[in-house]
């Protein structure tokens, strides 16, 4: 075909013939109501007039975005380990220095700006090992079985990468909580795995409930071959922190159904609820006994982009793997040194993670202040939002027990959903999208995360700053209100 007497070239990529699992792929959390609120942002800069004078976005766990201040010492190891010469500044306190030092000393030509090996820097994951013992109470952890990644999530679909096979009534099943944070689903999409929804009960503080796990797997053996039960501890979106007896008859399930553990552990200092306490799903492993600890495969995520540190931009995480077949372990190793190595800064910051300021060393007591404090006050508006929520008529908020968000179920009326399905949207992104443009809030809407048909939720965040977190708090409310007004 010719056009003006050039060759026409039809375009190789289109929506035709692109992969087309990437259409499956869907990610709420950055999703149509997060792009909106970008759009008002930039119509309140061009003085277009809004009943609100800016945007608070609660959609996402993004902590110094919200006014979370980043740990001193975290950044003055940081700011040394990025330009050296500041090693001969007197303002940076030896324990800083020395730790910059050590770091340095570990990279290639001594500087951050080299590649690292492919598993991670490996004097850093000699000490994270040694975090993970610490933390489990001496059980034993082999820095080979650390790879360093870039944020939990790389490592939890490079994971997913190696399970996923087959094709048809062989291909692989992956279990996974409703609600669910949507990395989970968005990376099934894209491996073309299948989904296995079990769901969380949400009348018992989102429990979960082993007679779920069986109903669910029962059902997905029609239609594929289950191989891995992801968890999410505490959980996203739903802040639930899961008892130990939870997770040994997990442990047990898994072991029975043959199935590969992936433990989501992100949020593992973001613990508030009195009676409530992290345990490891690696440490409960190994307190069970041999029985299981040498049999069931375990793949366990952390992160510095969320706890008490909140470093999201810097990309900084790890995975232990645990009874991993060694040729599988080659394979996992050729495939993250595909990407060459994990951000080289990521992995420095997750070294001070680990690696804290220590009762003799300068740095400490203001490293502990600053700790203790980040953390009660996440505690305190956790406590707050789910107070102030449930005094809403026609919104129901569980105790916000960890993690850094709320995911209450909302009462919607039987108008609103008839508009919602009218304009091709479902009820909750509906609801989410009038308080955007009424209120300036932004929240993501409960059908991204998945929830049970027939109700309907939001998420929220509990990040911004205590005066402003009540002025969200307070708007909801007075939304809420007057939503149920104009469709009763």
């Amino acid at each position: 075909m010719t056009e003006n007497g050039c060759e026409h070239r039809e375009r190789v990529l289109t929506m035709d013939t692109m992969n087309p699992n990437i259409k499956r792929v869907e990610y709420a959390v950055r999703g149509p109501i997060v792009q909106r609120a970008v759009q008002i942002e930039r119509e309140l800069k061009m003085g277009v007039n809004k009943p609100f004078t800016e945007v608070i976005k609660a959609n996402i766990g993004d902590c110094h975005a919200m006014g979370q201040k980043p740990i001193t010492f975290f950044r003055q190891v940081l700011a040394l380990c990025s330009y050296p010469d500041l090693l001969e500044d007197s303002k940076f306190p030896e324990d800083a220095k020395s730790r910059a030092h050590r770091i340095l000393q570990a990279c290639g030509g001594g500087s951050l700006g080299a590649y690292s090996t492919s598993q991670g820097i490996e004097m850093i994951r000699q000490d994270v090992a040694r975090y993970i013992e610490r933390r489990d109470g001496g059980i034993a952890c082999d820095p080979d079985n650390i790879y360093l990644s870039t944020g939990a999530s790389d490592a939890i679909v490079t994971m997913l990468k190696l399970l996923v096979s087959g094709e048809g009534m062989s291909r692989t099943g992956v279990m996974i909580s409703i609600p669910q944070y949507p990395l989970y689903s968005a990376a099934l999409a894209e491996l073309g795995a299948v989904q296995i929804s079990y769901y969380l009960d949400e009348d018992n503080c989102w429990s979960l409930d082993i007679n779920e796990l069986r109903r669910a797997l029962q059902e997905a053996k029609k239609h594929c071959i289950p191989r891995a039960l992801c968890i999410i501890n505490p959980g996203n979106p739903t802040g639930q922190v899961q008892s130990r007896q939870c997770i040994e008859d997990v442990i047990r399930f898994a072991a029975t159904e043959n199935l590969f553990l992936m433990a989501d552990e992100v949020y593992q200092d973001n613990v508030y609820a009195e009676g409530c306490k992290f345990h490891s799903f690696k440490k409960v492993l190994f307190e069970m006994g041999p029985e299981y600890s040498e049999k069931v495969e375990l793949a366990s995520f952390h992160s510095t982009s969320k706890c008490y540190m909140g470093e999201c931009g810097f990309r900084g995480g790890y995975m232990e793997v645990v009874n991993l077949d060694p040729e599988v372990k080659v394979q996992l190793t050729k495939l993250v040194s595909v990407r060459l190595c994990p951000p080289v800064p990521g992995q420095a910051l997750l070294d001070v993670v680990v690696n804290p300021p220590q009762p003799d060393e300068p740095s400490y007591d203001t490293f502990i202040k600053e700790r203790s404090e980040t953390l009660a006050t996440l505690a305190e508006k956790a406590n707050m939002t789910q107070e102030i929520l449930n005094q809403v008529p026609g919104i129901k908020c569980n105790p916000v027990q960890g993690a850094m968000y709320t995911f209450p179920c909302i009462h919607l009326p039987p108008k609103a959903i008839l508009e919602a399905k009218e304009k091709g949207q479902s009820p909750d992104m509906f609801y989410c999208m009038k308080l955007l443009e009424e209120k300036g809030i932004c929240l993501v809407p409960g059908s991204g995360f998945g929830q049970r048909d027939g109700t309907y939720h939001f998420r929220m965040t509990i990040l911004p700053p205590k005066e402003k977190l009540k002025i969200v708090l307070a708007k909801i409310k007075e939304f809420h209100q007057h939503f149920t007004d104009q469709y009763s």
